[in-house]
């Protein structure tokens, strides 16, 4: 059932009862499956309409529970939209536990850790909260020792080399993610409620490139965004990025399967969602749509009324203070919390439901990867309404894919060719803008960035921007004209700006408030550092 079929049956159906959830008397608590891929845009579920990604799974949660439809991850990026997800707190709150490969402070509580003070067994597979540095030694004393997002469970992996299922693609991760959880809830969870982290590392890059035609996927079915060239290199990119998504649903349907099976299911709050958008170039680690747009359903029959799309605005931030209501649980220890929780939405009977209080969700960047000179970001906040994306580029006169020219690591004044392109017109991922993930769809555009044709899609991803942008999502989903500064949206940009400006202020973001607006820029990076030359 895809979208469009979902917003016609609760147009014309009212569901209209609702339970208890925190588990009162002889109800038992609700368990919470949380499943969270890396790097999958909000366009890529079947559910939404996609043609060449099939989602059974997500599209089962979709279907039978609440979707909403306009799900802002906390950033672009994984470090910091996880570090909002678990405090419920923008990242720029969290100093260096808000920033991608620095260091995560004990003072930054995950709701986690209050889930299992209240009687829940937590636990998780594959991808935490994280890139970040945790404590290392006795040393770290202000550092957390374990991964935000629980303890793992992760030792149960295919055979490196095995046939079938095992070689779906290569690039997949070889952690077997459902029997991970089977052993989980067989050996930890038994009779307890139980919050349990799905973090598939898929469709995170690499690829196994042409993965796709093992799979029976078709060139001709790919829907491309406007802001890729269209032909088959990128085609296939797109292609061997939904086998991935497909295996990262795969595991989740087993899951439910396993759930099901137990007689768990209809007790299990599930949610699934991604990180941040897809990586290839104008996605990942940019504020626009297809960076910051993720999926996001719930589902939990009998206490959410479904099938109900809710197009309100939504942010990360929003997750940690519905789980606590969710499952009664206190926020002692946690510091202030900037989210609210979605239980008013998800509980109401109302089947086009509409919370006039959301009218914005944020979300915002400083650095990604190492891709500037001393590791300098690419700052950005941005703010989304239900019709409209406001970015502020607060440091516009920098690149925001990261610089075209490296230095060559060892020296001070050896530089690898501009753009990264050598003698042969080929192109070295690691030399130049590296924001962006090494991918075929980027070597592609750069190797053709002379052509008149291709030029565009290289400007769209790699040139400098205007400190302020504003885009109209329902006419302009793959944010391609700028409209700000024209005077037929000045209202609504006003209006944006105005509303972005107060929520940083609440928050006290330093690029704001201070008293270092640069201090970002300052943290440790514990992942490795490449070296560029001082801009002119």
């Amino acid at each position: 059932m895809n979208q469009n079929t979902v917003r016609f049956v609760m147009c014309v159906c009212m569901v209209t009862s609702v339970s208890a959830f925190a588990g009162t008397g002889s109800t038992p608590r609700p368990n919470i499956l949380f499943a969270i891929s890396d790097d999958q845009s909000f366009a890529h579920t079947s559910f939404s309409g996609c043609t060449f990604v099939k989602t059974p799974a997500f599209d089962k949660v979709a279907s039978e529970g609440v979707y909403f439809s306009n799900c802002y991850a906390g950033s672009p990026g994984c470090a910091p939209s996880r570090s909002a997800l678990v405090t419920g707190r923008h990242h720029w709150q969290n100093e260096q536990s808000g920033q991608h490969a620095s260091s995560w402070m004990k003072k930054y509580v995950p709701f986690i850790d209050l889930l299992e003070k209240n009687g829940y067994v937590t636990g998780r597979t594959g991808k935490g909260v994280s890139p970040f540095q945790y404590a290392r030694n006795a040393a770290d004393t202000l550092w957390r020792k374990t991964n935000a997002g629980g303890v793992e469970y992760s030792q149960l992996q295919y055979k490196k080399g095995a046939v079938g299922e095992a070689s779906y693609a290569n690039g997949i991760s070889r952690k077997n993610y459902f029997e991970n959880f089977k052993f989980f809830m067989e050996n930890q969870a038994k009779d307890k409620p139980f919050f349990f982290w799905y973090g598939a590392t898929e469709p995170h890059r690499s690829y196994e490139k042409g993965s796709w035609k093992r799979m029976g996927k078709r060139l001709e079915d790919v829907q491309v965004p406007a802001f890729l060239p269209d032909n088959d290199e990128i085609r296939g990119d797109l292609l061997d990025y939904a086998v991935e998504i497909e295996w990262f649903d795969l595991h989740l349907q087993r899951m439910l399967n396993y759930l099901k099976a137990q007689g768990q299911l209809e007790n299990t709050i599930v949610i699934v969602t991604s990180d941040n958008g897809m990586p290839f170039p104008r996605a990942k680690a940019n504020a626009y749509e297809f960076g910051a747009h993720v999926p996001f359903a719930v589902r939990f029959p009998g206490h959410f009324p479904g099938p109900r799309i809710v197009d309100n605005p939504m942010g990360f931030i929003d997750v940690a203070p519905t789980l606590l209501e969710l499952t009664g649980t206190r926020s002692d220890g946690m510091l202030p919390m900037s989210g609210h929780s979605l239980v008013p939405l998800l509980t109401s009977d109302k089947a086009c439901s509409v919370d006039a209080s959301r009218k914005f969700a944020y979300s915002g960047r400083e650095r990604h990867s190492s891709s500037r000179y001393l590791n300098w970001g690419y700052p950005q906040r941005a703010i989304r309404s239900k019709d409209y994306l406001y970015i502020w580029n607060v440091k516009p006169e920098r690149w925001p894919a990261g610089a075209p020219q490296r230095l060559k690591p060892g020296t001070t004044d050896q530089l690898f060719p501009m753009y990264g392109i050598d003698e042969q017109g080929v192109h070295h991922s690691e030399w130049a803008f590296t924001d962006i993930d090494a991918c075929p769809s980027k070597s592609f555009i750069i190797e053709h960035y002379r052509e008149a044709a291709i030029k565009p899609f290289f400007d769209l991803a790699h040139a400098k921007r205007p400190e302020v942008e504003l885009y109209d999502i329902k006419k302009d989903p793959y944010c391609l004209k700028n409209l700000a500064g024209m005077a037929h949206h000045q209202a609504i940009e006003g209006e944006m700006k105005d509303a972005l400006m107060k929520e940083l202020t609440r928050s006290e973001d330093p690029r704001v408030v201070g008293p270092d607006t640069e201090v970002f820029d300052s943290y440790i990076r514990y992942s490795p550092i490449r070296e560029f030359p001082r801009p002119e």
